[in-house]
């Protein structure tokens, strides 16, 4: 009879372990299950959130409309980029077209007929000057055609005969003088064409390197090369501070877009690119640049169609829609 007793107690725990068991297994699969669930809704809503947002991060236009804002598209596609080296310098008069006049003999200034800034020709007269040992006048003439920089004579004032009292310059052509560190040395060499502006690249001119020292100054470290500019307008002043990109190698670059296309947009350096009638800010890596193009690392693929010229349009109008404005199209 215990015995009988034994065994209906361990078949009774046998089972009651099953049940608990087969219960544990039920609410862990009901777990996984609500788990799975959970995640899967919350999959599809971060992929309609960022769809939404991609969608709002878009300017729908057509053809027409893009031809009517100026607005220029080009592909993506392989450049050889013209390189260039940025140097900085100043305008600087050529030397030979400078005249510093001394008076032939000391003695008392009698009449001055020009004041600075005046046009002057070759042989006008620009004083009077009566000789202290013969009591005779003579005059002071100009000895090139030129602007008059500087004047050290007024009317009854005694001057001597050591230093100059006038200085003429003939601005019409002067030298741009441009500092090479030593880092840019090897990279500048006579003959290259450099552009020459000091406000805007758009206004920049053109000129050839005719001189280049063969001495780097002990203070300062640099060479000096030279550009001679056409100055027949008077643009260019003596002392004005000037930027200039001297044009050196090539380099292939497998893409490429307009330095213009490349827009600060939500913190990075975007392209507008164009899907069907969207316009959408890629994201972009930029490599080398110059002057006209840069070099696209990551983000765009060859032939993509992209934003050439305009795309600050398309970035004002998302900056608008980020504040409330709504679509402009």
């Amino acid at each position: 009879m215990e015995k009988k007793n034994k065994l209906i107690y361990l078949i009774i725990g046998i089972v009651i372990g099953a049940v608990v068991a087969f219960a544990i297994l039920t609410l862990l699969k009901s777990s996984e299950d609500t788990e799975i669930h959970s995640s899967a809704e919350a999959g599809h809503g971060e992929e309609n959130n960022e769809g939404d947002e991609h969608e709002e991060e878009s300017v729908k236009l057509t053809n027409a409309e893009i031809n009517e804002l100026g607005i220029k598209l080009e592909k993506v596609s392989s450049k050889k980029l013209q390189m260039h080296t940025d140097l900085t310098g100043e305008i600087v008069t050529d030397p030979d077209k400078l005249a510093h006049i001394v008076p032939r003999f000391a003695g008392v200034v009698k009449t001055v007929s020009v004041k600075i800034g005046d046009k002057v020709k070759k042989d006008e007269v620009i004083a009077v000057i009566e000789s202290n040992e013969s009591l005779v006048n003579y005059k002071v003439k100009s000895s090139i055609d030129g602007v008059v920089l500087e004047l050290h004579m007024t009317p009854g004032e005694l001057i001597g005969d050591d230093k100059h009292i006038v200085t003429v310059a003939n601005l019409r052509s002067v030298w741009a003088e441009l500092n090479v560190h030593q880092k840019d040395i090897d990279k500048i060499k006579l003959g290259q064409s450099a552009q020459i502006y000091f406000n805007d690249i758009e206004n920049a001119v053109s000129g050839k390197i005719f001189y280049l020292s063969p001495t780097v100054d002990v203070h300062t470290r640099t060479a000096t090369a030279r550009v001679r500019l056409n100055n027949s307008s008077g643009y260019w002043k003596p002392g004005m501070f000037i930027i200039s990109k001297v044009l050196t190698d090539f380099v292939e670059v497998e893409k490429a877009v307009t330095l213009n296309a490349i827009q600060n947009f939500e913190g990075q350096k975007v392209v507008f690119v164009k899907d069907g009638e969207d316009l959408k800010p890629q994201p972009v890596t930029i490599g080398k640049t110059n002057t006209k193009y840069a070099e696209v690392l990551t983000g765009l693929n060859t032939g993509q169609t992209y934003i050439a010229e305009g795309a600050f349009v398309i970035k004002s109008e998302l900056l608008k829609e980020s504040f409330g404005g709504g679509h402009g199209h």
